[in-house]
């Protein structure tokens, strides 16, 4: 079957934002004297929603339950302020979406992020115009790991796993994608999302189909 929809995970695949997210949590945590290493964020954490991280934390002995909702609270005004002070549109991307709306491919965004996060970087970013819709942490019961997302994400955009290409980056993410029953293009980074990059790997699961 040809592809018929792409859909995009957002940190580290359209917004190189993934250090934020690190930066935000522990400007957060250090409020009460609590912090997360480079390493443990890098190995553990890594592309989870922050709800996640701190219930894993709490579980480890290393945190009260009663600090999550101020702390989670108090890492999205930081992350939004990172946003803002960071974010700029890559004309890559934004020539990358366009090609591909052009081409008559569905896109949308599937993240483990917040929605008002999510609407923050998608308008600074420029890319909104070009995805279809967008699903966030809060339009699912499982974040990823879990493929809830992209199953959605697929029932919504009315395609079979097999006519769906995910682009993803870390490694829970890359395991919902590939949970999913979808086609999927691993993400080192950012600069890896272009045109030609998306297009050679929808030319070689078509010519895969044909065979």
């Amino acid at each position: 079957m040809p592809i018929r929809a792409v859909i995009f995970d957002m940190d580290g695949v359209l917004v190189d934002a993934r250090e934020w997210h690190f930066i935000a949590l522990n400007q957060a945590l250090a409020l009460f004297g609590y912090g997360i290493d480079h390493e443990d964020h890098e190995s553990r954490f890594d592309g989870l929603p922050t709800k996640t991280k701190l219930e894993m934390l709490s579980n480890e002995g290393h945190l009260p339950c009663g600090l999550h909702r101020f702390i989670n609270q108090m890492k999205q005004l930081y992350t939004a302020k990172l946003i803002d002070d960071r974010l700029t549109p890559n004309s890559a991307h934004v020539e990358a979406l366009s090609r591909l709306r052009r081409d008559g491919l569905l896109l949308a965004l599937a993240s483990n992020s917040i929605r008002a996060t999510i609407e923050h970087m998608m308008d600074l970013a420029q890319l909104k115009d070009y995805l279809s819709f967008c699903l966030s942490n809060q339009d699912v019961r499982n974040p990823k790991p879990s493929p809830q997302i992209y199953l959605k994400a697929m029932h919504q955009a009315g395609v079979h796993a097999s006519e769906c290409l995910i682009l993803e980056d870390s490694p829970f993410g890359l395991k919902a994608a590939h949970d999913s029953g979808a086609h999927v293009l691993k993400i080192g980074n950012v600069n890896e999302v272009n045109y030609a990059n998306i297009r050679r790997r929808i030319v070689e699961i078509e010519a895969t189909a044909c065979q």
